[in-house]
């Protein structure tokens, strides 16, 4: 949409809720999502599941801490406000309680770079914050803490945060840490796994960064970037 459309991103973030369930990521009413707009930021509303979600039930919000609308807003609207109110970078907020997130979260356990995807979420780590009582400052306080420089987070003994500039890449991003998740919680039956170096991780983030600025990955110039093939040439 070139010029804001309020009905299309009502319409989107019921969708992606529903989304949210339905790939397993969250469960019931546990959960919530925000998005940017220009008088504030829209979110989902309290204890109402995703299934019975209308667009109308979603909540205009304002930084100061209002609402408009005819339901009440997720009792986690402040990290959804400071977060966006702190990072520009970002447009969408989407916290669920998947399952493998969860596991590690109710024991404070951050993701290293035990996989190079880890750097998905900007980091060579995917954070586990402080605990803190749901929908309080405190927590808010604890979630921009571990998302300091990136995209996604853990909350101690709660659930999972993840970021982006759209819908879409917000939830891809919750979906992968999930997957990270499971994967890290697995591979520790076996031992504890080797952990990627620092400086091996910063070469995954540049080629991250190349593939989304839709060049081949070539940091050190051992693949060669493929030509495309034109004028007819087979």
């Amino acid at each position: 949409m070139s010029a804001y459309d309020d009905a299309a991103l009502r319409e989107e973030m019921v969708s992606t809720c529903r989304q949210m369930n339905a790939t397993g990521i969250n469960q019931g009413t546990a959960g919530n999502l925000s998005v940017r707009n220009p008088a504030g930021f829209l979110v989902t509303p309290t204890s109402l599941p995703y299934d019975r979600m209308r667009p109308s039930d979603l909540v205009q919000m304002y930084f100061d801490g209002s609402f408009e609308g005819e339901r009440r807003p997720s009792s986690e609207w402040r990290f959804h406000r400071d977060i966006l109110a702190a990072r520009q970078d970002v447009d969408c907020v989407l916290h669920c309680h998947s399952v493998y997130a969860t596991t590690l979260a109710v024991h404070h356990q951050t993701i290293p770079s035990f996989h190079y995807m880890t750097a998905v979420a900007g980091g060579t780590t995917i954070r586990c914050s402080r605990y803190a009582t749901f929908g309080t400052q405190a927590l808010s306080d604890a979630a921009l803490e571990a998302l300091e420089d990136r995209l996604a987070c853990l909350l101690g003994q709660h659930g999972q945060i993840s970021l982006g500039k759209t819908l879409n890449s917000a939830l891809a991003l919750a979906v992968e840490v999930e997957t990270l998740s499971r994967l890290y919680v697995q591979a520790r039956v076996l031992g504890e796994p080797p952990v990627l170096s620092d400086e091996e991780m910063e070469r995954v983030i540049q080629q991250m960064k190349n593939m989304s600025y839709g060049h081949a990955p070539d940091l050190d110039g051992t693949n060669d970037t493929p030509q495309s093939r034109t004028d007819g040439q087979r």
